[in-house]
């Protein structure tokens, strides 16, 4: 646990000294759980929100773009549930002060029981080498098997008494089950009680005559309620899907974890509209689109695990999440649901015009049922950033901090490092920069050895360093860096365009999906 904590923490210098994130406010103390991006963190999400885009809308014929406001209807908040139903179980610890999430408590001692079953097979893979068989040993080893049914029956029983708003059984497990405050070991226990996590704002030039309004909680109701303009302005026939990237705002009381629970965050959803009745095959299969999607990554096969619901929420008839291993432990990265027509209808029935789809083909119209997908940005960030940081010890003993992000991602496509700034060397440096910089986000380096230089932009990502010396002035190439391997080969000036966008072009990624 302590390394893991370390771990952590270095992960939150590492943003902010390199100027990735930087704590909102910071001067007058900060703002918890608000947090700005910096110089390099905006190139880093804007290029994995280029990734997510591309993916989602530029290589799908059936998908299109929107960008719907954040200030919206407030009966389109009453439609969709947020009103009466988009709340979390709190509970206090009379003795720390603090507030937790009464779920969350409860799903992370269901992780611990799930940890000691990965031991046990660890252990048993160890043991029994290459004859290990998986699959025969999770059905047959009664921990293992104890370990599981333990989860599903807490799970399922909390699950039931969320639904049933029993918030009195959710107090009582959590006692059961003897929970304490991971920070304090104390047991002593409020009650729960639910907790609307909405922002509320006015709209109007004055108090009296305002309209409350709510800071929207998710975006995907901006798609739902533009679904009957986009379907008709772009011709689309069923199925098809409207994404969106955009920012959402939740009132989290429990917000911990850097930026992995936030107060203001950014979400990249896409419904996709289909035939009812059809929508549980399409579940099936953006489940496996959207883990392709990640895997092209290159962060590990073993960073990623689906968690089904057992608490599926008022809208879903099948829920579930794509979990990533973040320093803190498996949790929620992307969320993918079938939302039945559950919203379309609601804002049909609230709003009195008619959002049915006519179908060609049998001849009637309907109201469509959805899948959604939807990843939050912000954790997507922190867990490239938490998994691409490493440090290395090199073959000679040396050390380095490297940032091994995919190219395509990198803020930083290549840095240009005179070797020095005098002999004519900083002006043929400049030229290649000013070159390059219509194609490439460049950083240009001349203070500090070229060592010192080369580091620098390892712990930024750069997947290249590209060096200006003495005979770069006469036979026109220079030496050119890979942040990986470190190797270093000699290049032509004119070969560096092809090769540094050979590396970083986003196709790389795309071609794997």
């Amino acid at each position: 646990m302590a390394k893991q904590e370390d771990a952590f923490k270095k992960v939150v210098s590492h943003a902010k000294e390199y100027g990735f994130i930087f704590q909102s406010s910071e001067i007058y103390d900060g703002l918890s759980a608000v947090y700005d991006y910096g110089q390099n963190g905006a190139e880093l999400k804007n290029n994995i929100k280029q990734y997510w885009w591309k993916a989602m809308v530029q290589l799908n014929e059936n998908i299109v773009g929107i960008d719907s406001a954040i200030l919206m209807h407030p009966t389109i908040w009453k439609a969709s549930g947020h009103v009466d139903a988009f709340n979390d179980p709190l509970i206090d610890n009379k003795d720390s002060k603090k507030r937790f999430r009464a779920d969350v408590l409860i799903e992370d001692y269901c992780a611990k029981l799930e940890d000691k079953a990965q031991k046990e097979i660890e252990k048993a893979s160890k043991r029994f080498g290459e004859s290990f068989d998986l699959a025969t040993f999770e059905t047959t080893n009664t921990r293992v098997i104890d370990y599981r049914e333990r989860q599903k029956a807490i799970l399922s029983r909390m699950a039931k008494s969320l639904d049933n708003n029993d918030l009195a059984d959710v107090k009582a497990l959590i006692e059961e089950l003897e929970i304490a405050d991971p920070d304090s070991g104390s047991k002593n226990w409020t009650d729960v009680r639910q907790f609307n996590l909405m922002f509320g704002t006015k709209l109007g030039a004055s108090a009296e005559n305002a309209t409350d309004l709510y800071l929207r909680p998710e975006t995907a109701q901006g798609i739902f309620v533009n679904y009957l303009n986009v379907q008709k302005t772009s011709r689309q026939k069923l199925p098809f899907g409207i994404a969106q990237i955009g920012k959402a705002f939740r009132n989290e009381i429990v917000a911990r974890q850097f930026i992995f629970r936030m107060r203001e965050f950014e979400q990249m959803e896409m419904q996709f509209f289909v035939q009812p009745h059809t929508e549980l095959d399409h579940f099936e299969a953006w489940k496996k689109k959207r883990l392709n999607w990640h895997l092209a990554l290159g962060l590990g096969q073993e960073s990623y695990k689906f968690h089904d619901h057992e608490k599926l929420a008022h809208y879903a008839n099948a829920a579930t999440d794509i979990e990533f291993k973040f320093p803190f432990g498996f949790k929620e990265l992307e969320g993918i649901h079938s939302r039945t027509n559950f919203d379309l209808a609601a804002h049909e029935k609230f709003s009195g015009k008619k959002l049915q789809y006519f179908d060609p083909e049998k001849n009637e119209n309907y109201v469509p049922y959805v899948v959604e997908t939807s990843i939050g940005l912000d954790r997507l960030f922190l867990a490239l950033f938490s998994k691409c940081l490493k440090d290395e010890v090199l073959e000679d003993g040396s050390e380095r901090t490297v940032l091994s992000l995919p190219p395509a991602l990198s803020p930083i496509k290549a840095a240009i490092l005179p070797l020095m700034k005098k002999d004519g060397l900083g002006e043929y440096a400049e030229s290649i920069y000013n070159d390059l910089k219509f194609d490439f986000n460049l950083n240009y380096e001349e203070k500090d050895s070229i060592g010192k230089r080369y580091r620098r932009n390892d712990a930024l990502g750069t997947p290249y360093c590209i060096t200006v010396d003495h005979d770069s002035l006469t036979d026109h190439t220079v030496t050119l860096r890979d942040r990986d391997t470190m190797v270093q080969e000699r290049v032509k000036v004119a070969d560096l365009r092809r090769i540094i966008d050979e590396k970083t072009n986003f196709r790389t990624l795309l071609s794997q999906l």
